[in-house]
């Protein structure tokens, strides 16, 4: 749980991996979005592959990545609906 709660912490990762629920990408679409630089992304790639969040398969030259851990995308939809929980005011839900 400290894996990924420590990839999700890094503003980098967490868009890399908000990019990837939607649909596999390679590095250079990764860089194009994230505003980072190839190499950059590789790195944390990198990172979230030895953490078996993403994983990849090759076309060609070009490797796609996807992710390999489809609870991370829920972890995205509950911190989605919590920010938008608490910038709206609501008040908390009961712990059941």
């Amino acid at each position: 749980m400290v894996d990924v709660f420590e990839a999700l912490a890094d503003f980098t990762r967490a868009r890399i991996l908000y990019a990837l629920i939607k649909q596999p990408l390679c590095v250079r679409d990764l860089a194009i979005l994230t505003g980072i630089s190839e190499s950059g992304v590789s790195h944390q790639l990198r990172f979230l592959r030895d953490r078996r969040l993403v994983k990849s398969r090759r076309e060609g030259n070009v490797i796609y990545y996807k992710m390999d851990d489809h609870h991370v995308a829920a972890l995205f939809r509950e911190a989605d609906y919590h920010v938008d929980h608490v910038r709206q005011g609501f008040p908390d839900h009961p712990y059941p």
